[in-house]
């Protein structure tokens, strides 16, 4: 769908909330989001769903565990309902949902070095780990309806033979060297998140993606955004996406320290957290470099992006 069809599903769909209005694009990926307004006039996002990628019902279980949330006392995008009542609207090009606007910037952008003062930076982690951490307690303490449905990111989906976001060693632009170092990886990873596992790693409702694009800046505290990738998965997967972005900054070590430290201060850490850290980073990384397998053409400069963060991060996990 390029951008204008996407323009135009976009007003198709904002009539099941009786708005009539031209939204503002800001993003044609996977999901198309625009900025558009609710049926008060408030300043909301429309989210049309890629297909296939959620069901109905998982979608719903998204806007639900946002609900929850929000009633839990985070601050976090809530669904608007439609005139009918649903937090969907499934009639047109693409089911649709339209969430309360966030206001804030991003915390940054992946490839992109931060820009505040390294202190700065560290007390944006601490709050970014307090704040997911919050997160894991209020996921924990709901009640879920029986319809609740959301993916499960476990150890065989993780590291299996065939892993939910692919067979990262398959990446089309390894050579055979590199593909056996990411194997090498992904050996390392089972044992040492296997034990994690097998300890009772705790495990829950996590955001998943919790992306410097996906974490907003508001008055000084962070806030998350897009719960499209949420799971149930480890904790620590969870803190590991978020330091997924920082692992050729200088700063590294301080800031994964910060977001530890964070998120201690609300609820409790396993045992060996740092090392646990340093594995599910790399962890994400792998899942990345196959990510992109059959999401772009083999040649594609993005599939090597992936494999060269993922061999890097490979080459000093292992050493």
């Amino acid at each position: 769908m390029n951008n204008q069809e996407a323009i135009f599903a976009a007003q198709d769909a904002l009539k099941a909330w009786g708005v009539e209005m031209t939204p503002r694009l800001i993003k044609n990926r996977e999901n198309i989001v625009l900025e558009a307004a609710g049926p008060d006039g408030q300043r909301a996002a429309l989210r049309l769903h890629r297909p296939g990628y959620q069901s109905d019902d998982a979608i719903r279980s998204e806007l639900w565990w946002s609900e929850a949330l929000v009633a839990a006392g985070m601050v976090v995008p809530q669904p608007i309902r439609t005139l009918a009542g649903d937090v969907l609207a499934t009639g047109g090009a693409r089911v649709a949902s339209l969430v309360t606007w966030l206001e804030g910037e991003p915390l940054g952008e992946g490839g992109v070095p931060l820009e505040m003062e390294a202190a700065e930076q560290e007390r944006l982690h601490q709050s970014l780990g307090a704040e997911l951490a919050r997160l894991h307690v209020a996921s924990d303490a709901m009640t879920r309806p029986e319809a609740f449905e959301r993916e499960v990111l476990d150890l065989e989906a993780l590291l299996g033979e065939a892993p939910s976001w692919g067979r990262f060693w398959e990446n089309a632009s390894l050579s055979e060297t590199e593909a056996a170092l990411l194997l090498a990886c992904r050996e390392k990873l089972q044992s040492e998140i296997g034990a994690h596992a097998d300890a009772g790693g705790d495990f829950g409702l996590i955001h998943a993606d919790a992306l410097r694009e996906n974490v907003l800046v508001q008055d000084g505290q962070t806030r998350l955004i897009d719960f499209d990738d949420g799971v149930f998965g480890f904790r620590m997967y969870e803190l590991g996406v978020a330091m997924s972005q920082n692992w050729d900054q200088a700063n590294e070590a301080a800031l994964g320290a910060a977001l530890l430290r964070g998120y201690a201060s609300v609820r409790a850490l396993p045992e060996g957290a740092a090392q646990l850290l340093e594995a599910f980073t790399v962890m994400r990384a792998m899942a990345s470099c196959g990510w992109v397998i059959g999401r772009y053409a083999d040649d594609h400069p993005a599939v090597r992006d992936y494999a060269v963060r993922a061999i890097a991060m490979a080459e000093r996990y292992l050493a």
